[in-house]
């Protein structure tokens, strides 16, 4: 398939014309997925900010950014791309712990005196780690699932149904497993329902913020493809990282 060159518009394919073809921006895109994933929680999740009388975890700024790339990549390459880039970023996480542990643990030099700033910053609770890790695999695969479905659904058309929509479930998925899974016996009931609600609140309002941000991106990335990609026959299961 090719853009009709006196429209400039891309043509409406079935995400299975992609195999075998060679794409401009899918690689670059995934990239940028993985790193602000990785640097969200690596530089991000071991401070605590306030603003204006508000205490928050500083990582929530930029990690809601890698929502809005999930989306990109489920609009403009379809679900089973978006999935391989999950389960790329999945495979980063999980070696980004490993590494964190093994680094953190390493007997510091005699003379070497960052050992306290390292375990602070690097220093992890296996539990939480581990609820980060599977909140972030089944919620971002949530979120493309919903986008691909509702694209379908809605013909392509009213793309920010489809961004804000799956936020809002991919997101309830990801606090449902990650703050009970995370804190709760460390934290009272309340004390995790009240967090979970307002970081849910918190992802979906940048979500809404970032939108015109989203319709420039897929625009773009449609256009310089040439394609827009419909999931009319992909297989969803989630267990796969093959496209």
């Amino acid at each position: 398939m090719a853009v009709d060159p006196s429209m400039h518009r891309p043509v409406h394919v079935d995400a299975s014309v992609l195999h075998g073809r060679q794409l401009r921006y899918y690689d670059v895109v995934m990239a940028a997925f993985v790193a602000i994933l990785l640097l969200s929680n690596v530089i991000g999740a071991a401070k605590l900010a306030t603003l204006g009388g508000f205490t928050f975890g500083a990582g929530i700024l930029f990690f809601p950014l890698g929502y809005v790339i999930g989306d990109v990549l489920t609009e403009v390459y379809g679900y089973a791309r978006a999935r391989r880039c999950i389960w790329v970023g999945f495979g980063a996480m999980v070696f980004m712990a490993f590494m964190s542990w093994v680094v953190v643990s390493l007997p510091p030099a005699d003379g070497w005196d960052g050992q306290g700033a390292y375990d602070a910053v690097f220093g992890q609770v296996p539990r939480i780690v581990l609820a980060s890790i599977l909140a972030f695999w089944a919620g971002e695969l949530t979120n493309s699932f919903v986008l691909a479905k509702m694209k379908i659904l809605t013909r392509g058309k009213y793309l920010w149904t489809r961004t804000i929509g799956s936020t809002i479930v991919g997101q309830g998925v990801d606090s449902l497993i990650f703050y009970p899974l995370a804190f709760l016996g460390i934290w009272t009931s309340e004390q995790v329902l009240l967090v979970m609600v307002t970081n849910w609140a918190l992802k979906v309002g940048w979500e809404i913020v970032l939108t015109p941000a989203t319709y420039f991106f897929v625009n773009l990335f449609k256009r310089g493809e040439g394609l827009d990609v419909f999931d009319e026959r992909t297989a969803f299961t989630p267990f796969k990282t093959g496209v």
